[in-house]
C-alpha cells in the first residue's frame, strides 16, 4: 500500500474509533440542586383534584418527565434540571426503596442536593390545627412491641412497649435491644431552624369549615388556632392509626425515642424509610443527609373531638386536604427558591453554616 493510501486508512479508522467512543460515551450526569420528595398523586400531575405532587409539578414548571423503573411513578424536573421530583409510593418500604433506586441512578448528581420531603399528615391537636406547617428536627419509627390493650398489664396505658423495655412508657434496656436501631433519625436541627425562620410567617389558608370543625377541639387551644407554622416532630408508622388512646402513646414514644429532645407533632408513614434510604446513599457518598429536610403539613387531627368516637373520626371525610396540600408548597417553595437563588454559596455550604 502506498503512504499516502495508508495515511488515509490510519486516519479513517483512528475517526471511526473515535466517534464510535462518543456515542458509546453515557451523558454526564444531570447536577440536581433540589429533590422535591412526595409519597402520592391522587390521578394525573396536573389538572386534576392533587395529590402532594400536583402544585410542584404545575407551578415550578416540572415539564420534562423521565422513566422510573426503579420506583412507581415517572421522575418529573424543570427544564434545566436542577428540581427533580419524585413520587416514592406510600407507606415506608416503597418510599425506602424509591430514595434509594433514585440515588443509585446514574443519570442524577445528587451529591450536592438539598432534600425536601414535603407532604400531609396527621397533626396532635396538642400542639397545632389543620392547615399548619411544621418543620421536623427528628423522624421516630414505630418498631416496637405490641399487645391486645386488653391483655395488657393492669395500669399500662396502652399495649405497645419498646423493643427492650419491660412496660408500656419505658425506655429501653441496653442489654435487651435486638439490633433494631436505630429508632429515631435527628435531622440537621440548625438547617430546620433557617428554614422556620424563613417560613414562619407564610400566609396559610383557612376555610369557613375548617374553622368550624376546630372550633369543636375544645380544651385544645392550639387545635382551635388558624393554620400557623411551627417546628415539630414525625413519628412514621405503616399503621394509620387514630384515637386518644395512641396519640398519649406517640407522645410517650416520640419522648422516650429522642429521649426527652423530640415532640410529637405530625403522624406520618414514610418519613423513617426516607431517612434510612439517604443515611445509607451518604455512607456511599451519593447524598448528604445534612441537607435533609422534612415538612410535615396537617388534613386531620391524630384523635377525635371532645364527645366524639374515634372510630366516628378516623372513617369521617377529610375536610383538611386541600389547606394541608397548599401549606406544603407554600412553605416549602421558598426554600427551594432560597436555594436555587443562592446555589453558588449553599452547592457547598449549608444555610445554617
Amino acid at each position: 500500500m502506498r503512504p499516502l493510501a495508508s495515511l488515509l486508512v490510519s486516519l479513517t479508522c483512528l475517526f471511526l474509533a473515535a466517534t464510535a467512543s462518543a456515542q458509546s460515551a453515557p451523558p454526564a450526569p444531570i447536577p440536581v440542586e433540589v429533590v422535591i420528595v412526595t409519597t402520592f398523586e391522587s390521578g394525573a400531575d396536573t389538572g386534576d383534584q392533587p395529590g402532594e405532587f400536583q402544585f410542584w409539578v404545575e407551578r415550578e414548571h416540572l415539564d420534562r418527565i423521565l422513566p422510573f423503573p426503579g420506583g412507581v411513578h415517572p421522575l418529573r424536573t424543570n427544564a434545566d434540571g436542577s428540581i427533580l421530583g419524585i413520587v416514592t409510593g406510600m407507606t415506608i418500604g416503597p418510599a425506602a426503596s424509591s430514595i434509594m433506586a433514585l440515588g443509585l441512578d446514574p443519570r442524577f448528581d445528587l451529591t450536592h442536593a438539598y432534600w425536601l420531603l414535603a407532604g400531609i399528615a396527621g397533626v396532635d391537636p396538642k400542639v397545632a390545627s389543620i392547615g399548619s406547617a411544621a418543620w421536623a428536627k427528628w423522624i421516630v419509627t414505630d418498631i416496637r412491641q405490641e399487645m391486645d390493650p386488653r391483655e395488657a398489664p393492669a395500669g399500662w396505658p396502652y399495649g405497645i412497649f419498646a423493643i427492650g423495655s419491660l412496660r408500656a412508657g419505658a425506655e429501653p434496656e441496653p442489654n435487651r435491644t435486638w439490633g433494631t436501631e436505630p429508632r429515631a433519625y435527628p435531622l440537621n436541627a440548625e438547617l430546620a431552624d433557617w428554614a422556620f425562620t424563613l417560613t414562619k410567617r407564610v400566609p396559610l389558608i383557612d376555610t369557613p369549615e375548617v374553622a368550624n370543625f376546630r372550633a369543636t377541639y375544645t380544651g385544645f387551644p392550639n387545635a382551635q388556632r388558624p393554620p400557623f407554622v411551627l417546628e415539630g416532630d414525625v413519628l412514621a408508622s405503616d399503621s394509620y392509626w387514630h384515637g386518644v388512646i395512641l396519640s398519649h402513646w406517640a407522645e410517650d414514644w416520640v419522648r422516650i425515642h429522642t429521649h426527652g429532645q423530640g415532640r410529637f407533632t405530625m403522624t406520618a408513614m414514610e418519613d423513617s424509610g426516607i431517612a434510612e434510604a439517604l443515611t445509607r446513599l451518604d455512607a456511599m457518598r451519593r447524598a448528604d443527609f445534612r441537607r435533609f429536610l422534612t415538612l410535615r403539613t396537617a388534613s386531620n387531627y391524630s384523635e377525635q373531638a371532645p364527645g366524639h368516637a374515634a372510630a366516628e373520626s378516623v372513617t369521617a371525610p377529610y375536610i383538611g386536604g386541600i389547606p394541608a396540600l397548599e401549606a406544603a408548597y407554600r412553605v416549602g417553595s421558598p426554600i427551594v427558591h432560597a436555594i436555587l437563588a443562592h446555589w453558588d454559596q449553599y452547592r457547598d455550604h449549608l444555610p445554617s453554616d
